[in-house]
């Protein structure tokens, strides 16, 4: 690891110089706001030096360029959503907030594209989209409270990614700050363009550590006038996989098809007030959005889709409401009705070792002393694990988490998948990442880091260690 300077009076002055002394924070209470992301491990969390404000790319460029020569650590944080702890200060230094470059800058209908500022939320991009009669596809469980820009730099995945790929395939340009302080923009709203590098998909997914994404120039797609959300209800997980390759062949392309298992569908029925969940002491949930552009082809393909359901076995297929889809947002937030402490993995396998992938964890876990919750993106492969700390002390969760994850990733990898799906390596996962990867690619990821950041100033101890 790099070692990192302290910040000075001098570094401070001319930091407050930059931004205005009142977008420099230094006060115990701000500094222990910011010491951690979404995690909720106190052994993972890290005070930084000092807050810092900008409001503007041409700012975090000069921030960048005194940080160099003070050789002072930078980590970025959006919406603060992520839980790898990416955006969590390892190395002390500075917090860089990305909370002013809070503006849409234009909605091209005609070109069917939106340019943002990076510290836009999500939730924001999709509403203004809607009512311009368009679609902003990424859709993060989060996008209540992420910025667009830490999408970007996680390639968020989310509830619609079955249809329309992830926040990468939505993306057709980016504006960053590298980590020495240029401001250069990456790629355009073209269609097709084989002109050098894709350099805008590099920094898609490379988690702050090459960029600091201050603008994004985003896809739009038509606005499906029909949609439906149906509910089909498994007791069997291995039936409720396989739904996933017969609704593939079918041809019905659902937007969205999204997985709970039991233990899930109680505690966020809990979570939420919601008594009358269906089924929710024994069901396991598959929830399926279907959009399309008339009522006729709609019709049709709830029909097809219900009787898919039906022959894999499902005991129940009902329309879903708007309170379904806030269980499956709030998976998360309700397992803290169990344990204060817990994990989140989200290992992606090819789609055709979903029913594999799912039928080894439960088996490998049941060897474990903590419970596990399954909430999946099962129409791209994509599960997360969720383990919750109880009782165990320290020693032994870690001890025990290490060993079980060890297993599973070693499982992903013989199956041909990966660490993460769409949360992001961070710190959380960096061992595991130098562990895995195979080295040839690993190798070139941290040729490149040097290349772009020779003194390893920006999101320090992010993705792996040099």
């Amino acid at each position: 690891m790099q070692t990192y300077n302290s910040l000075t009076p001098e570094f401070i002055a001319k930091l407050q110089t930059i931004v205005g002394a009142e977008h420099v924070r230094m006060d115990a209470e701000t500094l222990d706001r910011y010491k951690t992301d979404e995690e909720t491990d106190e052994r993972c969390f890290h005070l930084p030096d000092a807050v810092v404000d900008p409001a503007n790319a041409e700012e975090i460029a000069a921030i960048m360029k005194l940080s160099n020569e003070y050789l002072i650590p930078v980590t970025v944080r959006g919406g603060g959503s992520g839980i790898v702890d990416g955006s969590i200060a390892n190395c002390g230094g500075i917090v860089l907030l990305m909370e002013r470059l809070n503006k849409i800058i234009e909605l091209n209908s005609e070109g069917m594209y939106l340019i943002a500022q990076a510290g836009v939320r999500t939730i924001d991009i999709q509403k203004l989209a809607n009512e311009n009669g368009f679609l902003y596809a990424g859709d993060p469980c989060s996008a209540e409270s992420c910025q667009i820009g830490g999408n970007l730099a996680t390639n968020a995945g989310g509830n619609k990614a079955v249809r329309y790929g992830v926040t990468r395939n939505q993306v057709y340009a980016v504006q960053i700050v590298t980590p020495m302080g240029d401001i250069v923009d990456l790629g355009a709203p073209l269609k097709k363009c084989s002109t050098g590098y894709c350099m805008e998909q590099l920094i898609i997914g490379s988690e702050g550590t090459l960029g600091i994404i201050t603008q994004v120039t985003l896809r739009l797609q038509p606005l499906p006038p029909c949609r439906l959300d149906m509910l089909a209800v498994f007791t069997d997980p291995l039936a409720a996989i396989s739904v996933v390759p017969k609704v593939a062949k079918a041809g019905i392309n659902p937007t969205s098809i999204e997985y709970m298992d039991n233990p899930n569908v109680r505690t966020t029925s809990q979570f939420l007030d919601f008594p009358g969940a269906p089924h929710k002491e024994d069901g396991i949930y598959v929830i399926f959005t279907i959009e399309a552009f008339n009522e006729d082809e709609l019709d049709m393909k709830m029909e097809q889709l219900n009787d898919i359901c039906e022959e894999c076995g499902a005991i129940d297929v009902l329309e879903a409401d708007d309170r379904i889809w806030a269980m499956r947002r709030n998976c998360l937030e309700s397992v803290r009705l169990v344990s204060l402490v817990c994990t989140t993995d989200d290992v992606v396998v090819p789609v055709d070792e979903m029913g594999p992938m799912l039928q080894y964890i439960i088996k490998t876990v049941a060897k474990y002393p903590f419970p596990l919750r399954i909430n999946a993106h099962i129409g791209d492969g994509n599960l997360h694990i969720v383990l919750c700390k109880m009782d165990l002390s320290d020693e032994e969760w870690e001890e025990q988490l290490g060993k079980f994850t060890r297993e599973v990733y070693t499982y992903v990898y013989a199956h041909g998948g990966r660490l993460s799906g769409e949360h992001g390596i961070g710190s959380k996962k960096a061992g595991f990442m130098e562990e895995f990867t195979p080295r040839g690619e690993l190798a070139l990821m941290k040729k490149i880091k040097l290349a772009w950041d020779p003194n390893l100033i920006l999101n320090p101890g992010k993705v792996f260690d040099i």
